[in-house]
Protein backbone atom coordinates (compact mmCIF):
# COMPACT_ATOMS: atom_id res chain seq x y z
CA UNK A 1 0.00 0.00 0.00
CA UNK A 2 1.11 3.40 -0.92
CA UNK A 3 0.97 6.31 1.48
CA UNK A 4 0.93 9.66 -0.44
CA UNK A 5 2.19 12.60 1.46
CA UNK A 6 -0.13 15.50 2.05
CA UNK A 7 0.17 18.07 -0.75
CA UNK A 8 2.19 21.46 1.12
CA UNK A 9 0.28 24.02 2.07
CA UNK A 10 0.25 27.80 1.12
CA UNK A 11 3.67 29.44 1.06
CA UNK A 12 5.51 32.94 1.62
CA UNK A 13 3.07 35.75 1.05
CA UNK A 14 -0.02 33.40 1.34
CA UNK A 15 1.14 31.55 4.35
CA UNK A 16 -1.58 31.69 6.57
CA UNK A 17 -0.45 33.56 9.40
CA UNK A 18 1.73 35.94 7.27
CA UNK A 19 -1.17 36.56 4.80
CA UNK A 20 -3.50 37.55 8.16
CA UNK A 21 -1.03 39.81 10.10
CA UNK A 22 -0.63 41.49 5.92
CA UNK A 23 -4.68 41.66 5.56
CA UNK A 24 -5.00 43.19 9.26
CA UNK A 25 -2.29 45.62 8.94
CA UNK A 26 -3.17 47.19 5.16
CA UNK A 27 -7.05 47.41 6.40
CA UNK A 28 -5.93 49.29 9.85
CA UNK A 29 -3.64 51.62 7.55
CA UNK A 30 -6.32 52.20 5.55
CA UNK A 31 -8.40 52.98 7.94
CA UNK A 32 -6.34 55.18 10.27
CA UNK A 33 -3.60 56.56 8.23
CA UNK A 34 -5.21 59.75 6.27
CA UNK A 35 -6.30 60.99 9.75
CA UNK A 36 -3.17 60.29 12.00
CA UNK A 37 -1.32 61.73 9.36
CA UNK A 38 -3.36 65.32 8.72
CA UNK A 39 -3.01 65.25 12.55
CA UNK A 40 0.73 64.82 12.60
CA UNK A 41 0.69 67.81 9.86
CA UNK A 42 -1.03 70.25 11.59
CA UNK A 43 1.22 69.30 14.76
CA UNK A 44 4.07 70.05 12.68
CA UNK A 45 3.12 73.15 11.27
CA UNK A 46 3.10 74.22 14.76
CA UNK A 47 5.97 73.67 15.54
CA UNK A 48 9.07 76.81 15.45
CA UNK A 49 11.30 74.80 12.74
CA UNK A 50 11.06 71.95 10.36
CA UNK A 51 10.86 68.70 12.72
CA UNK A 52 13.63 66.54 13.12
CA UNK A 53 13.66 63.07 12.56
CA UNK A 54 13.18 62.20 16.31
CA UNK A 55 10.38 64.65 16.19
CA UNK A 56 8.52 63.21 13.34
CA UNK A 57 8.94 59.81 14.49
CA UNK A 58 6.71 60.91 17.63
CA UNK A 59 4.36 62.55 15.58
CA UNK A 60 3.89 59.73 12.78
CA UNK A 61 3.78 57.31 16.06
CA UNK A 62 0.28 55.94 15.00
CA UNK A 63 0.88 55.88 11.47
CA UNK A 64 1.85 52.37 9.74
CA UNK A 65 2.89 54.18 6.45
CA UNK A 66 3.29 50.31 5.34
CA UNK A 67 4.65 50.03 1.43
CA UNK A 68 2.70 49.46 -1.33
CA UNK A 69 1.07 46.63 -1.88
CA UNK A 70 2.84 45.77 -5.33
CA UNK A 71 6.01 46.96 -3.71
CA UNK A 72 5.82 44.70 -1.37
CA UNK A 73 5.22 42.02 -3.06
CA UNK A 74 8.01 43.35 -5.42
CA UNK A 75 10.51 42.93 -2.47
CA UNK A 76 9.53 39.16 -1.78
CA UNK A 77 10.15 38.91 -5.92
CA UNK A 78 13.50 40.49 -5.36
CA UNK A 79 14.13 38.02 -1.91
CA UNK A 80 13.74 34.91 -3.70
CA UNK A 81 15.21 35.87 -7.18
CA UNK A 82 18.61 37.23 -5.52
CA UNK A 83 18.57 34.53 -2.83
CA UNK A 84 19.89 37.51 0.05
CA UNK A 85 21.94 36.17 3.16
CA UNK A 86 21.69 39.59 4.24
CA UNK A 87 18.74 42.20 3.80
CA UNK A 88 19.20 45.87 5.32
CA UNK A 89 16.05 48.12 6.01
CA UNK A 90 15.45 51.66 7.08
CA UNK A 91 12.21 52.24 8.30
CA UNK A 92 10.64 49.25 9.92
CA UNK A 93 7.37 50.85 11.06
CA UNK A 94 5.32 48.20 12.39
CA UNK A 95 6.99 45.91 9.95
CA UNK A 96 4.78 45.27 7.36
CA UNK A 97 7.56 45.65 4.51
CA UNK A 98 9.57 42.87 7.03
CA UNK A 99 7.33 40.70 6.86
CA UNK A 100 7.14 40.46 3.20
CA UNK A 101 11.09 40.68 3.13
CA UNK A 102 10.75 37.55 5.70
CA UNK A 103 8.27 35.17 4.24
CA UNK A 104 10.70 35.33 1.02
CA UNK A 105 13.53 34.30 3.38
CA UNK A 106 11.60 31.82 5.29
CA UNK A 107 10.86 30.21 1.90
CA UNK A 108 14.62 30.05 0.37
CA UNK A 109 15.44 28.68 3.23
CA UNK A 110 18.57 31.34 4.51
CA UNK A 111 19.39 34.55 5.15
CA UNK A 112 18.27 37.37 7.88
CA UNK A 113 17.26 40.84 7.90
CA UNK A 114 18.68 43.94 9.42
CA UNK A 115 16.01 46.66 10.12
CA UNK A 116 16.08 50.07 12.09
CA UNK A 117 13.15 52.01 13.64
CA UNK A 118 13.87 55.16 15.57
CA UNK A 119 10.43 55.15 17.58
CA UNK A 120 10.45 52.46 20.35
CA UNK A 121 6.57 51.89 20.34
CA UNK A 122 7.22 51.01 16.64
CA UNK A 123 9.80 48.57 17.34
CA UNK A 124 7.13 46.34 19.28
CA UNK A 125 4.46 46.52 17.13
CA UNK A 126 6.76 45.54 14.61
CA UNK A 127 8.57 42.90 16.54
CA UNK A 128 4.86 40.99 17.87
CA UNK A 129 3.79 41.16 14.38
CA UNK A 130 6.60 39.32 13.01
CA UNK A 131 6.16 36.96 16.08
CA UNK A 132 2.24 36.45 14.66
CA UNK A 133 3.12 35.92 11.55
CA UNK A 134 6.13 33.07 12.60
CA UNK A 135 9.16 35.28 11.21
CA UNK A 136 10.73 36.78 14.35
CA UNK A 137 13.84 33.89 14.38
CA UNK A 138 14.73 35.58 10.55
CA UNK A 139 14.58 39.35 11.82
CA UNK A 140 17.09 41.53 13.93
CA UNK A 141 14.78 44.72 14.63
CA UNK A 142 17.00 47.25 16.40
CA UNK A 143 16.45 50.08 17.54
CA UNK A 144 17.47 53.69 17.63
CA UNK A 145 19.39 55.80 14.80
CA UNK A 146 19.73 54.01 11.67
CA UNK A 147 23.65 55.59 11.10
CA UNK A 148 24.55 54.45 14.00
CA UNK A 149 22.97 50.70 13.97
CA UNK A 150 24.27 50.15 10.12
CA UNK A 151 27.63 50.85 10.52
CA UNK A 152 29.24 47.54 10.78
CA UNK A 153 28.22 43.99 9.33
CA UNK A 154 29.72 40.74 9.26
CA UNK A 155 28.51 40.31 5.82
CA UNK A 156 27.91 42.00 2.33
CA UNK A 157 24.75 43.20 1.70
CA UNK A 158 22.22 42.16 -0.41
CA UNK A 159 19.28 44.07 -0.53
CA UNK A 160 18.42 47.19 0.80
CA UNK A 161 15.08 48.87 1.43
CA UNK A 162 15.03 52.76 2.33
CA UNK A 163 11.55 53.85 3.41
CA UNK A 164 12.05 56.01 6.57
CA UNK A 165 13.02 59.38 6.92
CA UNK A 166 14.02 60.96 3.43
CA UNK A 167 16.50 63.12 4.00
CA UNK A 168 18.59 60.28 5.92
CA UNK A 169 18.82 58.34 2.86
CA UNK A 170 21.88 60.05 1.26
CA UNK A 171 23.05 59.37 4.61
CA UNK A 172 22.27 56.02 5.24
CA UNK A 173 23.61 54.67 1.84
CA UNK A 174 26.33 56.10 2.22
CA UNK A 175 26.63 54.12 5.06
CA UNK A 176 25.91 50.86 3.48
CA UNK A 177 27.96 51.59 0.95
CA UNK A 178 31.27 50.04 1.69
CA UNK A 179 29.83 46.74 2.62
CA UNK A 180 27.15 46.38 -0.57
CA UNK A 181 27.60 43.30 -2.53
CA UNK A 182 28.44 43.99 -5.81
CA UNK A 183 25.05 43.45 -7.59
CA UNK A 184 23.24 44.67 -4.36
CA UNK A 185 20.05 46.05 -5.27
CA UNK A 186 18.20 48.98 -3.37
CA UNK A 187 14.48 50.13 -3.62
CA UNK A 188 13.90 53.14 -2.27
CA UNK A 189 10.27 54.20 -1.34
CA UNK A 190 8.14 57.18 -1.84
CA UNK A 191 9.83 58.51 -5.43
CA UNK A 192 7.96 61.62 -5.04
CA UNK A 193 9.32 62.70 -2.16
CA UNK A 194 13.45 61.67 -2.37
CA UNK A 195 15.74 65.19 -2.24
CA UNK A 196 17.34 65.75 -5.48
CA UNK A 197 20.93 65.42 -3.91
CA UNK A 198 19.90 61.48 -3.16
CA UNK A 199 18.81 61.16 -6.33
CA UNK A 200 21.45 62.48 -8.42
CA UNK A 201 23.53 60.18 -6.53
CA UNK A 202 21.59 56.87 -7.01
CA UNK A 203 21.42 58.04 -10.46
CA UNK A 204 25.41 58.53 -11.14
CA UNK A 205 26.61 55.13 -13.17
CA UNK A 206 30.51 57.07 -12.60
CA UNK A 207 29.94 56.24 -8.91
CA UNK A 208 28.77 52.70 -9.51
CA UNK A 209 24.77 52.46 -9.91
CA UNK A 210 22.54 51.78 -12.53
CA UNK A 211 18.66 53.02 -11.64
CA UNK A 212 15.71 53.42 -12.87
CA UNK A 213 12.05 54.36 -11.45
CA UNK A 214 9.32 52.15 -11.27
CA UNK A 215 5.47 53.32 -11.11
CA UNK A 216 4.43 51.50 -7.98
CA UNK A 217 2.65 52.95 -4.92
CA UNK A 218 4.11 56.84 -4.81
CA UNK A 219 6.96 55.78 -7.02
CA UNK A 220 10.20 53.50 -5.93
CA UNK A 221 13.62 54.12 -7.56
CA UNK A 222 15.14 50.41 -8.47
CA UNK A 223 19.07 50.66 -8.37
CA UNK A 224 21.83 48.19 -8.48
CA UNK A 225 25.36 48.29 -7.17
CA UNK A 226 27.76 47.20 -9.81
CA UNK A 227 30.53 47.09 -7.80
CA UNK A 228 32.13 48.63 -10.40
CA UNK A 229 36.03 49.84 -10.83
CA UNK A 230 36.78 53.38 -9.83
CA UNK A 231 33.48 53.50 -7.91
CA UNK A 232 35.40 53.83 -4.64
CA UNK A 233 37.66 56.78 -6.09
CA UNK A 234 34.48 58.80 -6.46
CA UNK A 235 33.59 58.40 -3.25
CA UNK A 236 33.97 61.21 -0.54
CA UNK A 237 37.35 61.54 0.98
CA UNK A 238 38.74 59.66 -1.83
CA UNK A 239 41.89 61.20 -3.79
Amino acid sequence: MTVQSAAPGPAGLDAPAVRAVLNRLYSQAERDDKEVMERAHADAARLAAPPTPAEASALCADALLPVDPHTGRLLYTLVRMLRPRLVVEFGTSFGTSAVQIAAGLRENGRGRLVTTELDGSKVRRARANLDEAGLADLVDVREGDALELLRAFDAPVDLVLLDGWKELYLPVLEVLEPVLAPGAVIVSDNLSMLPAAYLERIRDRDRGYVSLDLPLGDGIELTTWTGAAGAADARPGNA
